[in-house]
């Protein structure tokens, strides 16, 4: 689900490198927002509403929401919109 071809933007794709959505393991590319990464393998729920439990899915993509904030490595509360991929690293959805 990655976009190849754009007539404006052009693509410079790096080297391949995976990492692990909850103990899964995704393709991304080096120099990729984890964000980007998960929409491109098809994931749509970054979180659930802490008061509905209603799925939220990926939004603003520039780190002034909290749409996709995730515990990345342990850490909670991580933009997976800013924060680029690394090999191996471990990211999943958080309780909000």
């Amino acid at each position: 689900m990655r976009i190849d071809s754009h007539p404006i933007v052009q693509f410079k794709r790096e080297k391949k490198t995976t990492f692990y959505f909850e103990d899964k393991e995704i393709e991304a590319y080096e120099g990729e927002t984890i964000a980007a990464a998960l929409i491109a393998a098809g994931v749509k729920v970054f979180q659930h509403s802490k008061h509905h439990n209603r799925p939220r899915g990926f939004f603003c993509a520039i780190g002034k929401c909290s749409s996709c904030l995730m515990e990345v490595n342990g850490v909670l509360n991580q933009m997976t919109c800013m924060r680029l991929v690394e090999q191996g690293m471990r990211v999943k959805r958080q309780k909000i």
